[in-house]
């Protein structure tokens, strides 16, 4: 099988005028599970339901938009990953989505948690996340945040500059501290998946240059200082990868500069973080490999790449990303408005208005990102239409899916579910055009929890300090 990037992998067949993976389904009612938190399914009145919660009666007690998450889901993925990888650090991606809830789930499940702002340091604490189970990320660290990192007792500091370093070392002087580092390095990887989001290729703001130099130079100097304890490399190649050759590079990469490291210092690296940032389904195009063959292939990677350089097996860590939240979220919408558009060749696309859009997922926007959605509310006979879900904004882009089959009779009033809403979708929400952001609603055995309220006209008003 052929693991594809962020556009989906090529199917024949394709519906004129959408994309080339995209059918006519031959039964529109149908849930395809893989896009889904485990267990969703439609009852007996055709209404989606969610960790026993039919998402009516979400938004009858929380409006739309609104964001869902299953706990179960969440957690049976947080477990899925330490099943596969039970001897390496697993450390949940807190950018992905992060609330002191999730925290704590994440806590719970024998997680650590990756931060890169004093605010997501915060939340994680404050949901009972050790300190020294977080690892702090970031190109451009704060010297407020370093000194609360310090003084917290964060677990590992990922360093990104020299500059950085010697910032470091500054706040570890004052502060009376000494900080655990790994060094960040860019492999040279083109991972396959969207520019925005491939982070190891040489021309990108992340990490220092293996093949420059820098990286071991940044090695050294790290060991070398007297206030900062070198753990080891960082690699990280990208999100939403589906394939594992750009892992199989990045490890032989790393490895032979523990290797030089090693030439240079007589020391072997204690630590080794592979980062992950694994895809997940958003479209039946996409193809993600089981948890357990991801570990299988990483196993066999490192014990290759530790023979071949001759270096004993470091302690090792992961960085799943979205592969964890994303798919235990989903986002729902109302219709507001339907409107047929004609096209070229006689042609016509269903526009499908919904009352959310881009400030709440800015992905499709940001770098034409795929989803897929269904009718919550009911089911329907209709034949299918081609459509385009579309927001509320003020923008010709404020597209939320681009292309999918809705039933030809959806109607104003129809609750529009989205799946694999869980990551990137309300951490990366804004208020454009002066909309409050959505709540976020935790669902577990039928009964909903609020995780992070809506927003109201009054929270904006009470920032704008203007007469």
């Amino acid at each position: 099988m052929t693991h594809m990037h962020i556009a989906g992998s090529i199917h024949a067949d394709a519906v004129q005028g959408g994309p080339t993976w995209l059918t006519v389904p031959d039964d529109l009612n149908e849930l395809d599970l893989s896009l889904w938190p485990r267990g969703t399914h439609r009852d007996e009145t055709g209404r989606v339901v969610v960790a026993g919660v039919a998402l009516t009666d979400v938004v009858a007690e929380h409006g739309t938009p609104v964001y869902v998450i299953d706990e179960d889901d969440f957690r049976s993925r947080a477990r899925d990953f330490r099943a596969a990888f039970p001897d390496w650090d697993v450390y949940y991606a807190g950018k992905a989505l992060l609330t002191r809830t999730v925290a704590r789930w994440a806590a719970e499940e024998g997680l650590n948690l990756d931060v890169t702002t004093l605010g997501e340091m915060r939340i994680a604490l404050e949901g009972g996340m050790p300190a020294q189970r977080l690892g702090f990320h970031g190109n451009n660290k704060s010297e407020e945040e370093i000194a609360f990192a310090l003084a917290q007792g964060v677990g590992r500091i990922i360093v990104d500059s020299f500059d950085e370093i010697a910032r470091l070392e500054a706040a570890c002087v004052e502060g009376g501290h000494r900080a655990k580092v790994l060094v960040r390095v860019t492999t040279g990887v083109e991972a396959h998946t969207h520019e925005y989001i491939a982070t190891a290729h040489e021309d990108q703001k992340f990490g220092l240059s293996i093949m420059g130099g820098q990286a071991l130079t940044a090695l050294v100097r790290c060991h070398s200082s007297q206030y900062l304890d070198l753990l080891g490399i960082h690699s990280h190649i990208g999100s939403q990868i589906f394939e594992t050759l750009g892992f199989e590079v990045a490890i032989r990469r790393t490895m032979k500069l523990a290797a030089q490291f090693r030439t240079a210092t007589g020391v072997e690296l204690p630590e080794l973080d592979l980062g992950g940032g694994f895809g997940i389904a958003y479209t039946s195009a996409d193809t993600p490999q089981p948890t357990s063959d991801l570990a299988a292939a990483f196993e066999e990677m490192i014990e290759h790449e530790c023979r071949a350089f001759a270096l004993a097996r470091p302690r090792l860590s992961l960085e799943p990303g979205r592969a964890i939240c994303g798919p235990a979220g989903v986002a729902v919408y109302r219709v507001g408005t339907i409107k047929n558009v004609e096209l070229e060749g006689g042609r016509t696309r269903l526009y499908v208005s919904v009352d959310g859009g881009m400030s709440d997922n800015i992905r499709p926007a940001l770098y034409a990102a795929e989803y897929s959605a269904a009718v919550a509310n009911r089911t329907s006979d209709a034949e299918p239409v081609l459509s385009r879900v579309v927001g509320k904004h003020c923008e010709g882009g404020d597209i939320l899916i681009r292309d999918v089959f809705l039933p030809s009779d959806v109607a104003i009033g129809d609750l529009i579910a989205v799946p694999g809403a869980g990551a990137y979708a309300r951490s990366m929400a804004s208020n454009y055009n002066q909309i409050p952001k959505p709540p976020v609603v935790s669902a577990k055995d039928g009964v909903t929890s609020t995780m992070l309220r809506r927003e109201t006209l009054d929270d904006l008003m009470r920032l704008d300090v203007g007469q």
